[in-house]
């Protein structure tokens, strides 16, 4: 009996030393496998993916309320406050609406889901998604009742009675400001480590959700053919900007030479591809763009931690082009409106979201929330989620990159390339 506890014990230990993207491979080819082999029985494993997706909806509300609250009040502490914060955050904001607008377009355009279209057992309808106007959806953004918003998990009053909580934190006198700024930050821990918690369980999650998947098709091979295609069309919108919006912004407001100034934060971009880590990258990329793009430690010291922080261009078009994906492979026909609520979402949630465990996957859950969509969805594009992190990191970086230099040469600086 000793020596099958020890051997089981080792065993875990073992299982521990894989990497969470090893244990999500190795959880996809079993559930394929189960899937394709044990349909009869696949009651026995799909209740693994329910227990994951009720716990991540558990999460997502108190994570998203403490996380913006937490990421606003620490912006507002800041000391650069001014004008040269409005410029950065324009630029956030402006290349993540262009880096969500290029996913999306490109979505909408090629398609990738719609050759193939999950047999789902229920009824589209009983997801929830809702068609409303436009109008009505920008004026819902303010809550008749935050509990009420709570319990129907609107997200975007969520989101915004967050961020307006945590604006009017700052406001406040300092004795009060620091009690709750220190609550809030202490909520925020304590959110961590549940999220880290039920980011263990993943693979088992995904093990469930793709059985069942696998378990209700019989054309596995179109199925392969669209994640494919959308992996294709992800890396097409995220060079695009890349490649043509970032350098066009560099090019013409901040009058730097693209290529030139590429060369001289390659190191940082070819460490954040090998990392999938803006936040690892940062000093490497303060120093690429101080000593060889020649940027003052005033500008890249508040703007490059901010946008490690916050600025998530890649991420935001990848979790764009997923919920457009998903909604297309389970016959999903989104509206104007709808995409509208997934950019805003999007573009909140990212301002809290960035430091987190695993942050697409938890963003996405916001999002798909937002919409309606089935959160089930997004366990068919996890295995995938690795490879395309390694572009869409380097991507953030980038644009952490152009815009430390188009805000240098708005502040009158002289860059050496």
């Amino acid at each position: 009996m000793s020596y099958i506890i020890f051997d089981c014990h080792r065993k875990v230990n073992c299982m521990r030393k894989f990497k969470l993207h090893w244990q999500i491979l190795l959880a996809l080819i079993l559930a394929i496998i189960y899937g394709s082999i044990f349909k009869e029985s696949i009651n026995y494993v799909s209740w693994l993916g329910e227990l994951f997706i009720r716990a991540l909806r558990m999460i997502v509300i108190p994570l998203i309320i403490t996380s913006l609250i937490t990421g606003i009040t620490n912006v507002g502490s800041s000391k650069n406050l001014g004008r040269l914060s409005i410029k950065t955050f324009v630029y956030y904001i402006s290349t993540s609406i262009l880096a969500i607008i290029t996913g999306l377009i490109l979505v909408n355009i090629i398609k990738p889901g719609a050759g193939f279209e999950i047999t789902v057992a229920k009824d589209i309808s009983e997801y929830g998604i809702v068609q409303k106007p436009l109008k009505d959806t920008l004026i819902n953004i303010i809550p008749n009742n935050i509990f009420k918003a709570f319990t129907s998990e609107n997200m975007l009053s969520i989101i915004f009675f967050s961020i307006l909580f945590g604006f009017f934190i700052i406001q406040i006198q300092k004795k009060h400001r620091e009690l709750l700024t220190d609550f809030f930050s202490a909520s925020f821990r304590v959110m961590m480590k549940i999220t880290l918690f039920v980011i263990k369980f993943a693979p088992l999650g995904i093990f469930g959700i793709v059985a069942k998947v696998i378990a209700g098709q019989e054309n596995l091979l179109d199925l392969f053919k669209s994640i494919g295609l959308f992996m294709a069309v992800v890396i097409a919108g995220l060079l695009f900007h890349a490649l043509v919006t970032l350098p066009s912004i560099l090019k013409f407001i901040g009058r730097t030479n693209p290529i030139k100034f590429f060369n001289s934060v390659l190191t940082p971009l070819l460490t954040a591809f090998s990392t999938q880590s803006s936040n690892a990258t940062l000093p490497l990329t303060i120093e690429a763009v101080e000593d060889n793009a020649g940027v003052s430690n005033k500008i890249s010291s508040f703007t490059l931690p901010l946008g490690a922080t916050i600025n998530m261009d890649g991420t935001a078009l990848y979790e764009l082009a997923v919920a457009g994906f998903v909604a297309q492979i389970y016959g999903i026909d989104l509206s104007i409106s709808q995409q509208v609520i997934m950019v805003l979402t999007a573009l909140l949630a990212s301002i809290g979201t960035a430091a987190i465990p695993m942050a697409s996957l938890v963003t996405m859950t916001i999002i798909f929330t937002a919409v309606g969509l089935p959160l089930e969805g997004i366990a068919i594009v996890m295995p995938v989620e690795r490879i395309l992190d390694m572009f869409r990191t380097t991507v953030n970086v980038w644009s952490d990159c152009c815009g430390a230099a188009t805000i240098a040469v708005s502040e009158g600086e002289k860059l050496k390339v």
